[in-house]
């Protein structure tokens, strides 16, 4: 099998997991403050790397739940099994598995799948963004004020907190709307098809972002950090959008920004 075609089984088939055993959350233990796992996280994360390790032995594993497991390989897949642990332990049926592979350092190939809405976005590098096998792109809106966004909040860093709570506002106050979903990964996606015009967000990491990085530039979007420098799944900050409000998107976050603190 092709890597699109494993990384879909790989998925679909932890899909099946999530949407097996919602509702059936037995055990939750804490990594951070607000910051949840699951058994079922460990459930469907040991299953994608058992499809992927099936069919591709020598390539490296970087997973949330389980780490990095070696650094010999140019090929590293990197996972996030279930993304919105909150939302799935409160049975809020917004959240999704996130597959990406990175080939000596390039994101090459990205898949997220929605379990409850059947929805499974994917890109490969150079041929396009897809949802199911429809392909996608950005929206249209040209202004912030008739934009619909999205964001997210850490609680790792006070600091980004209260960062964020500023920017918050200043997009409440700005933008058609200003929604909180609870998964970056699907909120790439919701960007790169349209549905959102752009998001920002503060403290993600490389498995949350990875694979929706990729769908979105290949839809045709923006993605830098606040500052308007290049974004890398490393980066601590994430401004994401259909381009066209991107810059307008950079002057509202220069006001909010704050004195930060590690």
């Amino acid at each position: 099998m092709s890597c699109l075609e494993v990384a879909e089984e790989a998925a679909r088939e932890a899909g099946k997991i999530l949407r097996e055993n919602l509702g059936k959350v037995k055990e939750i233990e804490y990594k951070a403050k607000n910051s949840i796992v699951t058994e079922v996280d460990t459930k469907s994360e040991n299953l994608i790397i058992k499809i992927i390790k099936t069919n591709f032995p020598s390539h490296d594993i970087f997973a949330e739940e389980s780490g990095r497991d070696k650094k010999t390989s140019s090929h590293v897949w990197i996972i996030d099994p279930l993304d919105g642990t909150t939302n799935y332990a409160h049975t809020y049926p917004v959240f999704s598995v996130s597959i990406a592979l990175e080939i000596e350092g390039f994101i090459k190939l990205g898949v997220v799948y929605d379990p409850i809405r059947d929805e499974f976005f994917s890109a490969e590098f150079g041929n396009g963004a897809y949802l199911n096998r429809d392909k996608i792109k950005i929206s249209e809106t040209r202004i912030v004020e008739e934009s619909l966004l999205c964001t997210g909040f850490t609680h790792e860093n006070e600091w980004m907190v209260d960062e964020n709570l500023k920017h918050f506002e200043n997009f409440i106050r700005r933008a058609r709307a200003v929604r909180r979903d609870g998964s970056a990964a699907l909120d790439l996606c919701y960007v790169a098809c349209g549905r959102y015009d752009g998001f920002w967000e503060l403290g993600l990491h490389a498995w949350d972002t990875a694979a929706g990085l990729l769908i979105l530039k290949e839809s045709g979007g923006r993605i830098t950090d606040f500052s308007n420098s290049e974004f890398t799944i490393y980066s601590e900050e994430i401004l994401a959008t259909n381009g066209m409000i991107h810059d307008e998107m950079i002057g509202v976050l220069s006001l909010g920004r704050g004195k930060r603190i590690n």
